[in-house]
């Protein structure tokens, strides 16, 4: 606070010597340094008051936008009505592919032009000896 160099309380001790006299100096000290721990103390606690207020209002600021925010309940709650619709969604495409009339167009009633009979889902060409055998047969 105050900017008191050796040299101030230096210049201090000396008139303090003079005015009040060598013997009531080592008792007028001892009570200064008292008065002066106790204005230290006063000082400290006003300003660890003035601390604690500012945290205080700060967690005040801080808890009022988080009543204002999305809270994580509300985030949740979204989930579970999103994972539920979804659920619906699957639930009305099963029931849809299980009916009748689905599976029945889902089944072309004309076959392909280069399909070759196999149902194994083999290629034809892989099949050549076999037929080439069957038509040896069918020849004779």
């Amino acid at each position: 606070m105050f900017d008191i160099g050796f040299a101030e309380l230096v210049l201090i001790a000396i008139v303090a010597l003079l005015v009040i006299g060598p013997e009531r100096l080592p008792r007028v000290a001892r009570t200064a340094g008292l008065w002066v721990g106790k204005m230290r103390g006063f000082v400290s606690s006003v300003q660890s008051d003035i601390n604690q207020e500012l945290k205080a209002d700060e967690l005040k600021k801080i808890m009022a936008e988080q009543a204002e925010s999305t809270g994580v309940h509300e985030i949740l709650e979204d989930v579970r009505e999103a994972k539920e619709s979804i659920a619906e969604d699957i639930r009305e495409a099963g029931e849809e592919v299980q009916k009748p009339d689905y599976v029945l167009n889902a089944i072309p009633d004309e076959k392909p032009a280069d399909w070759d009979g196999n149902d194994d889902g083999s290629d034809s060409a892989s099949n050549e000896p076999a037929q080439i055998e069957k038509q040896e047969d069918s020849a004779k």
